[in-house]
């Protein structure tokens, strides 16, 4: 095979996201090489080649040109300062377990007389957010020393000295498990595709930035979606229409046997479980529900 006269240098977070992350490239076509021993993967796609970074430094990475582009958090980049030096393409939202996105809180033991931001003054703040939880006191006048956290977070909660933490949560279940109560959200999170301004301005390198991000959107778009597939006696089109949801009209064809009609419907993959038997009792036949690779809108 010819080696490609370009190649877009794509960085994926390594770390908690990196098990989401590589799925979701190769249900949008890129599936990323299995290699423990190297950090530089090929992809199945010839012209895009994968660099392994850290979330917390991927935004300096694509802001320096190392990369051309790169998925990482909205958090991080606001940490880096780098906003305004690289090109947001897409916001995507997934993280490590659901496709929601993520909260910076902070927290306090449930027993700690803090009762909100203000209470903190004079107080120690430990997290791996610390440029952007300063920001977040400065702004509200709050006086806090803030010191960066080396992981494990939330047990630093009840540490002595410690007034409260700022740990980020997806689902809330790691501080309710940690006994800590949330005082206040510094900032909601969530994957973005950014690129390096200069390669943004080639057209190449655009191009295949940008049907990356179409591609990883119907990725994340049909990961809660499902097609289905059944046999409906002509007489009981209306009825059977009137039972699918109303924003998801179903494509209708006649089949062979000309009293029976073949519909195919996309819906959420969250009423499929309820649906299906209210159609097979109202009198579908040959019911098929399969996975989604991509949606695209």
């Amino acid at each position: 095979m010819r080696k490609p006269t370009n190649i877009l240098k794509l960085g994926l977070p390594k770390g908690s996201l990196e098990k989401a992350t590589l799925d979701l490239m190769a249900r949008a076509g890129y599936e990323v090489e299995d290699s423990e021993r190297s950090d530089i993967r090929k992809t199945a796609d010839p012209e895009v080649e994968v660099l392994m970074f850290r979330a917390q430094e991927m935004s300096i990475f694509v802001k320096d040109g190392v990369l051309d582009a790169g998925l990482t958090g909205k958090d991080w980049i606001a940490e880096n300062a780098c906003k305004s030096q690289v090109r947001v393409v897409r916001d995507l939202l997934y993280a490590k377990a659901r496709m929601v996105p993520v909260r910076w809180v902070l927290a306090v033991p449930e027993e700690s007389k803090v009762r909100n931001v203000q209470d903190l003054q004079g107080g120690l703040v430990t997290t791996e957010l610390v440029k952007v939880t300063k920001r977040f006191f400065k702004k509200r006048g709050v006086a806090v020393k803030v010191e960066y956290s080396w992981g494990s977070t939330e047990i630093k909660a009840r540490f002595p000295g410690v007034s409260a933490i700022v740990d980020v949560t997806e689902t809330g279940s790691t501080i309710k498990a940690n006994s800590l109560r949330e005082v206040a959200t510094v900032m909601h999170s969530n994957t973005q595709l950014i690129a390096n301004r200069n390669s943004w301005q080639d057209r190449w390198r655009r191009d295949k930035i940008e049907n990356l991000g179409l591609l990883l959107q119907g990725a994340i778009d049909a990961k809660e979606m499902v097609g289905l597939k059944m046999n409906v006696p002509i007489k009981l089109e209306n009825k059977i229409k009137a039972m699918l949801p109303a924003e998801h009209s179903p494509t209708v064809n006649y089949l062979a046997e000309t009293d029976w009609l073949a519909f195919e419907v996309i819906l959420p993959a969250s009423q499929e479980r309820e649906l299906v038997p209210k159609l097979k009792k109202a009198g579908a036949s040959g019911i098929i529900v399969y996975p989604l690779n991509k949606v695209i809108h």
